[in-house]
């Protein structure tokens, strides 16, 4: 298996043979995702036998101490079986960044977008499936450091733009990191037609985004965005 070529596999055959039943998870028809989200209820189950597994190995071999524990094959047969079993599934299976924080030639990024890309456009379906809060933040944070490639900044002047449209999530407000990374005329014009549209929420968020995009010197905190909530943008001028 691919899996157990080590370092080597993680290219990005390996990463479409764990993964690439993913990206049925975003599509429109829902069918597709419906058996997306079936072969991640069975990635996920084996996930759990596969840390059942390991926990009751871990018992086994305890008389043993720690370190002839952890060099008894039994045990880490049972330790690598779950860490395969979680990269095969989400979101253990983005858990991981690129080796040396290189993402420019890590295999891993689109994988991270489909993460965040279904969190933004199926939010219910995320939650009830796989949600991940830290892990939403932390991919937020990798992917606006992401070297900014014409394809990569148009999938997240996407995800920018799906984020503001609707309602606020848990950590929605890392969004700004990315807007400030892929900041363009293109993502400015879609915040502005967010920021005069019907909905209080894309008039919140979006204005909230732009606002931001013209003081960089001011963080994005907690404190910010409350105060911004609350109608009082000016007092922070």
């Amino acid at each position: 298996m691919a899996d157990e070529a080590g370092i080597d596999a993680d290219d990005a055959c390996a990463w479409a043979d764990r993964l690439g039943w993913a990206f049925g998870l975003i599509a429109e028809d829902p069918a597709a995702r419906g058996a997306a989200l079936v072969h991640l209820a069975e990635a996920q189950r084996r996930v759990t036998d596969a840390l059942d597994r390991s926990n009751e190995m871990w018992l086994l071999t305890r008389p043993l101490g720690a370190d002839e524990q952890y060099r008894e094959p039994a045990f880490r047969q049972a330790l690598q079986r779950h860490w395969q079993a979680q990269r095969r599934s989400l979101p253990d299976g983005v858990w991981n960044g690129p080796v040396g924080g290189d993402l420019a030639t890590w295999p891993g990024l689109p994988y991270a977008l489909l993460f965040l890309e279904w969190e933004a456009r199926y939010p219910l379906e995320w939650t009830q499936h796989a949600k991940a809060w830290g892990t939403k933040e932390a991919l937020i944070r990798k992917v606006a450091r992401a070297p900014q490639e014409e394809a990569i900044k148009a999938k997240l002047t996407d995800l920018v733009e799906l984020v503001v449209h609707r309602a606020y999530r848990c950590k929605d407000r890392e969004y700004v990191r990315v807007a400030r990374a892929v900041d363009s005329a293109d993502l400015r014009g879609r915040l502005d037609r967010a920021a005069d549209s019907d909905s209080p929420w894309a008039r919140c968020h979006a204005g909230y985004v732009l606002w931001l995009l013209d003081r960089r010197d001011i963080p994005n905190t907690r404190r910010v965005w409350q105060t911004w909530v609350a109608g009082e943008a000016a007092s922070l001028l």
